[in-house]
Protein backbone atom coordinates (compact mmCIF):
# COMPACT_ATOMS: atom_id res chain seq x y z
CA UNK A 1 0.00 0.00 0.00
CA UNK A 2 1.04 3.71 -0.63
CA UNK A 3 1.90 6.07 2.12
CA UNK A 4 -0.65 8.76 1.57
CA UNK A 5 0.89 11.65 3.46
CA UNK A 6 -1.06 15.26 3.18
CA UNK A 7 1.78 17.03 1.00
CA UNK A 8 0.45 20.20 1.38
CA UNK A 9 2.72 23.68 0.27
CA UNK A 10 2.32 25.93 2.84
CA UNK A 11 0.39 29.62 1.35
CA UNK A 12 2.30 32.57 0.95
CA UNK A 13 -0.19 34.43 -0.25
CA UNK A 14 -1.17 36.28 3.52
CA UNK A 15 -4.36 37.60 2.14
CA UNK A 16 -6.13 36.40 -1.36
CA UNK A 17 -5.88 37.88 -4.85
CA UNK A 18 -9.15 39.71 -4.53
CA UNK A 19 -8.56 41.26 -1.04
CA UNK A 20 -5.38 43.23 -2.28
CA UNK A 21 -7.19 44.41 -5.51
CA UNK A 22 -9.68 45.49 -3.52
CA UNK A 23 -7.81 47.26 -1.31
CA UNK A 24 -4.96 48.99 -3.47
CA UNK A 25 -8.09 50.00 -5.47
CA UNK A 26 -10.26 51.53 -2.19
CA UNK A 27 -6.99 53.45 -1.29
CA UNK A 28 -6.88 54.85 -5.16
CA UNK A 29 -10.34 55.38 -5.41
CA UNK A 30 -10.45 57.90 -2.07
CA UNK A 31 -7.09 59.79 -2.86
CA UNK A 32 -8.82 60.74 -6.73
CA UNK A 33 -12.30 61.32 -4.73
CA UNK A 34 -10.02 63.87 -2.18
CA UNK A 35 -8.51 65.34 -5.23
CA UNK A 36 -11.73 65.58 -7.13
CA UNK A 37 -14.34 67.21 -4.37
CA UNK A 38 -11.65 69.89 -4.33
CA UNK A 39 -11.90 70.47 -8.07
CA UNK A 40 -14.13 73.51 -7.94
CA UNK A 41 -16.33 73.98 -10.89
CA UNK A 42 -15.46 72.10 -14.19
CA UNK A 43 -14.74 74.26 -17.44
CA UNK A 44 -17.93 74.51 -19.82
CA UNK A 45 -15.69 72.40 -22.71
CA UNK A 46 -15.46 69.35 -20.67
CA UNK A 47 -17.68 66.75 -21.27
CA UNK A 48 -20.68 66.58 -18.93
CA UNK A 49 -19.82 63.64 -17.09
CA UNK A 50 -16.02 63.93 -16.92
CA UNK A 51 -15.83 62.35 -13.42
CA UNK A 52 -16.67 59.15 -14.32
CA UNK A 53 -13.61 58.50 -16.35
CA UNK A 54 -10.92 59.09 -13.17
CA UNK A 55 -13.44 57.99 -10.90
CA UNK A 56 -13.03 54.48 -13.02
CA UNK A 57 -9.46 54.33 -14.12
CA UNK A 58 -7.66 55.27 -10.98
CA UNK A 59 -9.10 52.36 -8.91
CA UNK A 60 -7.98 50.54 -11.77
CA UNK A 61 -4.66 51.52 -11.98
CA UNK A 62 -4.32 50.85 -7.58
CA UNK A 63 -6.06 47.85 -8.29
CA UNK A 64 -2.95 46.67 -10.50
CA UNK A 65 -1.05 47.86 -7.72
CA UNK A 66 -2.50 45.56 -5.25
CA UNK A 67 -1.85 42.90 -7.95
CA UNK A 68 1.73 43.94 -8.04
CA UNK A 69 1.75 43.57 -4.25
CA UNK A 70 0.42 40.13 -3.89
CA UNK A 71 2.54 38.84 -6.58
CA UNK A 72 5.75 39.57 -5.06
CA UNK A 73 4.58 38.15 -2.28
CA UNK A 74 6.79 35.30 -2.81
CA UNK A 75 10.01 37.34 -2.56
CA UNK A 76 8.44 39.09 0.58
CA UNK A 77 8.22 35.32 1.98
CA UNK A 78 11.69 34.85 1.62
CA UNK A 79 13.02 37.38 4.11
CA UNK A 80 15.74 39.41 4.85
CA UNK A 81 16.83 41.88 2.31
CA UNK A 82 14.48 40.54 0.00
CA UNK A 83 11.56 41.50 2.05
CA UNK A 84 12.41 44.75 1.97
CA UNK A 85 13.01 44.80 -1.78
CA UNK A 86 9.55 43.66 -2.27
CA UNK A 87 8.09 45.95 -0.11
CA UNK A 88 10.13 49.01 -1.76
CA UNK A 89 9.47 47.60 -5.46
CA UNK A 90 5.62 47.20 -4.57
CA UNK A 91 5.42 51.00 -2.75
CA UNK A 92 7.39 52.43 -6.12
CA UNK A 93 4.93 50.51 -8.66
CA UNK A 94 1.59 51.20 -6.70
CA UNK A 95 3.20 54.98 -7.00
CA UNK A 96 4.00 55.15 -10.54
CA UNK A 97 0.66 53.47 -11.56
CA UNK A 98 -1.15 55.45 -9.56
CA UNK A 99 0.60 58.45 -11.36
CA UNK A 100 -0.30 56.63 -14.77
CA UNK A 101 -3.52 56.37 -13.90
CA UNK A 102 -4.31 59.86 -12.66
CA UNK A 103 -2.70 60.95 -15.86
CA UNK A 104 -5.30 58.55 -17.77
CA UNK A 105 -7.99 59.49 -16.00
CA UNK A 106 -7.51 63.18 -15.82
CA UNK A 107 -6.60 63.71 -19.29
CA UNK A 108 -8.55 66.32 -21.19
CA UNK A 109 -10.12 67.94 -18.05
CA UNK A 110 -7.57 68.93 -15.36
CA UNK A 111 -4.50 67.63 -16.68
CA UNK A 112 -4.41 69.69 -20.28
Amino acid sequence: MANNQNATTPNIHSAPLAKRMLQGGAIALVLIALFLSRAGEPKPEWPTFWMVRPLLVVPFAGAMGGLCFYLLDSLRYQGGWRKILANVLSLLIYIFGLWIGTVLGLDGTHWN
